[in-house]
C-alpha cells in the first residue's frame, strides 16, 4: 500500500516551523556571541578604564608634591605657610580619594601588592615632608622617599597600561571572532532558507504555476496539452487529476462539436446541392423555352406556310422550306447537345466528353455565326475571318459551344441592328479570336465576377439568361490551355478575346486589327 505523500498545508507548516526555529537559533547565537564581546568590553569598562582614571589621578596629585614641598620652604611669613599647609592638606585628601577610588576596583595579587608598596612608601614620604618643613630641613631629606615612591606607583601604572592593552586586544579578538560567528551563522541560515525556498518552489510553486499554465492553455481549447503531477498524492495531484478530466471533457467536447460541425457542413452541402439543382432546374425550364421558341416557330411557320400553300408551291420553294425547316431541327439537336454537355460540365463531367482532334476554327466560327444569323436574322454579324486556315487541337463540339455562346450573347446585349464583329487571326503560336459588340457592356464592379458560375451582371434584368454561360466558356478554354481576356465600358459594349495554342508551328505575322474595331476601354 502506497503510503500516503504530505500535503501542501502540512509541508507549508514544515517549512514555516523550521524558519521561526532558524530564527530562534540565529538570535540565540547572535546573543551569545554579543555576551562575549560585552564581557571583553565589562572589564575595559569597569576595571582598566578606572584603574587606568585612578592611576592618571594619583601620578598628577603627587607630582604636585615636590613643588609644594619647596613652596612651603621658601614661605617667610606664617600666613604663607599656613597657605601651603591648607594646599598641602588638600592635596592630602585629593590621594586619599584616588587612593580609595583605585583599593575598589577589582586587581589581581601583583597590582595589590605594588599599591601596597607604594601606599607604604607615600606615607614615609609625607611623614619626611612634614619633618623637612617643620624643622626647616633641606629638601633632599624627602626626595630619595619620593623617588621611591613614584617609581612604585610608575611601575603599578606601567603594568596596569599593559594589562588594560591586552585586554584591549583580547576584546578586539574576541569581538572578530563574534563578527565571524554571526557571519557564518547568516551565511548557514540564508543556506537553509534557500534551501527551503528550493523546495517550496520545485514541490509547490512550480508545480502549480505549471498547472496554471497548462488551465490556461486549456481555457484557450488547446487540448493537446499534457497534465503532469497526476500520479502525486497530494492537493497538487488531486488538482491535477481534476485538471486531466477537465481535459478529456473539453477532448470529447471538441470531437462531438467538431463532429456536429461536420454534419452542420454536411447538411449545409447537401442543402446547397439542393438550391443547385433546383436553380439548374429553373434555368434549364427558363433557357430551353427561350432557346426552343424559336426553332420551333420556325417549323411552326413553314408548316403552316406548307399546308396554305400545297397546291401553289413548286418543287424548289418546296425543297428550299424543307430545308429551313430541317435547319430548324439541326439548331434543336445542337441546342439539346449543347444543353446535355452544359449539364455534364457543371456536374464536373466534362472530361468524358473532351475528344480533342486538329480543327480548322475559322470553320467552327463562321458555322456558329451562320447559326446565330437563323436564330435571328436581324442580327447584324461583320465577319472578318481569316481567309487561311486556322489549326487548333481541341474539341470541335466544346468549342462550338464556346463561340456560340459568345456570338449569342454579342446579339442578345445589343440592341437591335447593332453591329457584332467576329475577327480571328494568328498571332505566333497562338489561334485568336475576338467577338465585339456596342451593346450595354458590363459594369465595372462585376468585370471580375462575369466568369463566375450562376452570376449575371447587375445590368442584366430583363433579359433572359442562366448566368452559366461564361462560366462555361471560361471552363471549356481553360481545358484546352487557352485564355479569354473581357474588355467592357458599360453603355459602350464589350470585347471577348479568346487564344488558343496552334496546332502547327507554321508560325506568320500577325494580321493588324483595324483601328476601329478596338474599344475604348479598360483591359
Amino acid at each position: 500500500m502506497m503510503r500516503r505523500a504530505l500535503s501542501i498545508r502540512a509541508r507549508l507548516s514544515i517549512v514555516f516551523i523550521f524558519l521561526f526555529l532558524l530564527v530562534i537559533v540565529l538570535g540565540y547565537e547572535s546573543l551569545n556571541s554579543l555576551s562575549y564581546v560585552n564581557d571583553a568590553s565589562a572589564q575595559i569598562r569597569d576595571r582598566w578604564l578606572p584603574s587606568t582614571r585612578a592611576l592618571g589621578d594619583l601620578n598628577n596629585l603627587t607630582t604636585d608634591f615636590p613643588a609644594a614641598e619647596a613652596a612651603a620652604l621658601r614661605a617667610g611669613s606664617p600666613s604663607e605657610r599656613d597657605a601651603i599647609e591648607r594646599r598641602l592638606s588638600s592635596m592630602d585628601s585629593d590621594v586619599a580619594a584616588a587612593e580609595l577610588a583605585f583599593r575598589r576596583i577589582r586587581r589581581d595579587p601583583k597590582d595589590d601588592a605594588l599599591f601596597g608598596q607604594f601606599a607604604v612608601r607615600w606615607l614615609e614620604y609625607r611623614s619626611r615632608v612634614a619633618d623637612v618643613i617643620a624643622n626647616r630641613r633641606p629638601e633632599t631629606a624627602s626626595q630619595a622617599a619620593y623617588a621611591a615612591a613614584s617609581e612604585t606607583l610608575g611601575m603599578l601604572t606601567d603594568r596596569n597600561v599593559a594589562s588594560a592593552r591586552e585586554a584591549s586586544e583580547r576584546s578586539g579578538l574576541v569581538y572578530a571572532q563574534a563578527r565571524r560567528h554571526i557571519a557564518l551563522t547568516i551565511f548557514l541560515a540564508g543556506l537553509l532558507v534557500a534551501g527551503a525556498m528550493v523546495h517550496v518552489t520545485r514541490s509547490i510553486s512550480a508545480p502549480l504555476v505549471d498547472l496554471a499554465e497548462r488551465m490556461h492553455r486549456l481555457a484557450a481549447s488547446e487540448t493537446s496539452v499534457a497534465v503532469q503531477g497526476t500520479n502525486r498524492h497530494d492537493e497538487i495531484g488531486e488538482m491535477a487529476r481534476a485538471v486531466l478530466v477537465f481535459r478529456n471533457n473539453a477532448v470529447d467536447l471538441a470531437e462531438n462539436r467538431q463532429a456536429l460541425a461536420q454534419q452542420a457542413a454536411m447538411l449545409q452541402e447537401k442543402l446547397a446541392e439542393e438550391q443547385r439543382l433546383t436553380l439548374l432546374q429553373r434555368n434549364f425550364v427558363s433557357m430551353a423555352s427561350h432557346e426552343f421558341r424559336t426553332p420551333l416557330g420556325i417549323i411552326d411557320g413553314h408548316a403552316q406556310r406548307m399546308i396554305s400553300m400545297r397546291d401553289r408551291l413548286t418543287a424548289d420553294e418546296l425543297a428550299e422550306r424543307a430545308r429551313k425547316v430541317r435547319n430548324a431541327v439541326r439548331r434543336m439537336t445542337q441546342l439539346i447537345a449543347n444543353l446535355i454537355g452544359s449539364s455534364r460540365l457543371i456536374d464536373g463531367r466534362i472530361g468524358l466528353n473532351y475528344h480533342p482532334t486538329q480543327v480548322e476554327l475559322t470553320a467552327i466560327v463562321r458555322e456558329a455565326c451562320h447559326l446565330q444569323q437563323e436564330l435571328t436574322p436581324d442580327a447584324h454579324l461583320l465577319d472578318c475571318l481569316e481567309k487561311r486556315p486556322l489549326l487548333v487541337y481541341g474539341d470541335a463540339s466544346l468549342l462550338s459551344q464556346v463561340l456560340g455562346n459568345l456570338i449569342s450573347n454579342a446579339v442578345k446585349y445589343s440592341p437591335d441592328g447593332a453591329p457584332v464583329r467576329i475577327t480571328s487571326w494568328q498571332d505566333g503560336g497562338e489561334i485568336a479570336v475576338m467577338i465585339e459588340d456596342h451593346g450595354i457592356g458590363i459594369p465595372d464592379t462585376d468585370r471580375e465576377r462575369v466568369f463566375e458560375r450562376y452570376y449575371r451582371g447587375s445590368n442584366t434584368s430583363g433579359i433572359v439568361g442562366s448566368g452559366v454561360g461564361l462560366y462555361l466558356v471560361k471552363t471549356i478554354i481553360d481545358l484546352h490551355h487557352g485564355s479569354i481576356v473581357l474588355g467592357s465600358r458599360e453603355i459602350k459594349g464589350s470585347r471577348f478575346t479568346l487564344r488558343l495554342p496552334a496546332s502547327s508551328m507554321d508560325y506568320r505575322e500577325p494580321i493588324r486589327i483595324p483601328r476601329q474595331l478596338e474599344l475604348t476601354s479598360a483591359g
